[in-house]
């Protein structure tokens, strides 16, 4: 990013917090904000039903005749690295802080015992609720196929995909004596080509991406965090926590709750005000967009190897790609059918950033500071929290109905109807088919694959 761009980034964002500034509640001070804001945590709030403007049900006169489903691994633990960052972070203000102050109580006693990668048991029922919702939504065609499942090697992507298969054949009530043996697994191994992880790409792995994020990252936690990580060490005398310990303190929020099979909401998210929590959300989808979306150049192309699959199942045609795709697996009718009706296709939100990407979704949302002025949600925009939240799913529907003589192609988003811009969808965000397959020219064509060696 040139230092151009970089002063204007920081004066847009500037000005989006000091018009914040002058609404900001109380209850943040005194750490009893009770407000829900679940819908705001970025990458980690838990799967919901995003407003839409056109009705997701089936249109009248037609029927849906394909659907594919897209889907991220229910809540989880915090990663490995994270969660250790987390408890030192705990044991140290518990070591250094002996005046607690009002609201920030629990923490003297607060045990952390997140663990780490695993699927919460929360995680676990996302997944057996969305097999469940897949069925209710596709039965005229799961009465006469099956869906074929694969899930990206991750231990809690396979065992999400498990109990959606549970969720799915429960609802119906049909029992799989074994559903591991009906999930084909990707395995995550350096060196194995998995369209439902990234990996192959050594420019987009050992490249500069992660420089554009900590970029976009540290401008806009300049903005809106100095305010909180004062409070915070006014509260917690002797912590001393950096800005960065600010973001792992309101990560804790998210983590301690759908650590809850109630979802109950944790002690650390009353620290926060709404607007903050607003901040937080924007903070996590600047990480998505310019890490592994259409904001960093090589992104849409760890999306590539998936849609051209996509483009396969769709048309019934063999898998024409040399970038992330499996060609032993992808050749085999074992290992990728193309006489199913039915798929579903377990991933993580990084990866998932970049199929969207692939596929155009987000393509209006051009530039996301200047977005921000009017809503970090806009309607055509991209947020994390409502594009790849725990348990995100995307369902992609191909339907015949008795108006149409081409069958149409529409994308269902957590609930929202993502009207299909590049192929000049209809007022229910359908393509036609053959209009759908014409748009997808850079997935088509490889992308930026051929920007992939990497010599640093």
């Amino acid at each position: 990013m040139s230092l151009g761009g970089m002063a204007l980034f920081a004066i847009l964002l500037t000005m989006v917090s000091l018009g914040r500034a002058k609404s900001s509640s109380a209850c943040e001070a005194v750490g009893n904000c009770t407000m829900d804001v679940s819908h705001i945590w970025g990458q980690y709030s838990p799967v919901f039903s995003v407003p839409s403007t056109i009705d997701v049900s089936v249109p009248s006169g037609c029927n849906v005749t394909f659907a594919q489903i897209l889907s991220r691994h229910g809540a989880r633990a915090p990663t490995r690295k994270k969660s250790d960052l987390y408890r030192n972070m705990i044991q140290r203000i518990q070591s250094s802080v002996k005046d607690y102050g009002k609201g920030y109580e629990f923490l003297k006693d607060y045990d952390y015992h997140l663990g780490a990668d695993d699927l919460t048991p929360f995680g676990e029922q996302q997944m057996v609720d969305s097999g469940v919702v897949f069925f209710q939504r596709y039965q005229d065609l799961a009465s006469e196929f099956d869906p074929f499942v694969r899930a990206s090697g991750s231990d809690r992507v396979v065992v999400s995909a498990q109990r959606f298969v549970e969720g799915y054949y429960g609802a119906q009530d049909r029992s799989t004596s074994s559903p591991v043996k009906s999930i084909l697994v990707l395995p995550e191994a350096e060196g194995f080509n998995n369209t439902l992880n990234h990996g192959s790409c050594p420019a987009f792995e050992e490249g500069p991406a992660s420089e554009i994020v900590d970029a976009y990252q540290k401008v806009w936690l300049g903005v809106f965090g100095p305010a909180i990580n004062k409070r915070l060490n006014s509260k917690l005398p002797g912590a001393n926590l950096t800005l960065t310990e600010t973001i792992y303190m309101m990560d804790l929020c998210p983590f301690n709750t759908v650590a809850n099979v109630s979802l109950a909401a944790s002690d650390f998210c009353r620290l926060f005000s709404m607007d903050e929590w607003a901040s937080y959300d924007y903070f996590q989808a600047l990480d998505k967009w310019y890490g592994y979306g259409k904001g960093n150049p090589l992104g849409p192309s760890q999306g590539v190897g998936f849609g051209n699959e996509l483009i396969s199942r769709l048309t019934g045609t063999p898998v024409d790609d040399d970038t992330t795709t499996n060609s032993t697996l992808d050749s085999s009718p074992e290992t990728f059918p193309l006489n199913s009706k039915l798929y579903a296709d377990f991933s993580h939100d990084n990866t998932m950033s970049s199929i969207f990407a692939a596929l155009g979704l987000f393509n209006s949302t051009m530039d996301l500071p200047l977005k921000y002025k009017v809503s970090p949600r806009h309607l055509h925009g991209f947020s994390a929290s409502w594009a790849v939240p725990f348990g995100a799913r995307m369902y992609l529907e191909k339907m015949q109905c008795s108006d149409a003589s081409e069958e149409l192609v529409r994308v269902v988003l957590n609930d929202r109807v993502v009207p299909l811009r590049t192929c000049n969808s209809d007022r229910f965000g359908r393509c036609k088919l053959s209009g759908f397959i014409d748009s997808l020219k850079f997935v088509r064509s490889g992308g930026l694959w051929n920007e992939c060696p990497y010599n640093g």
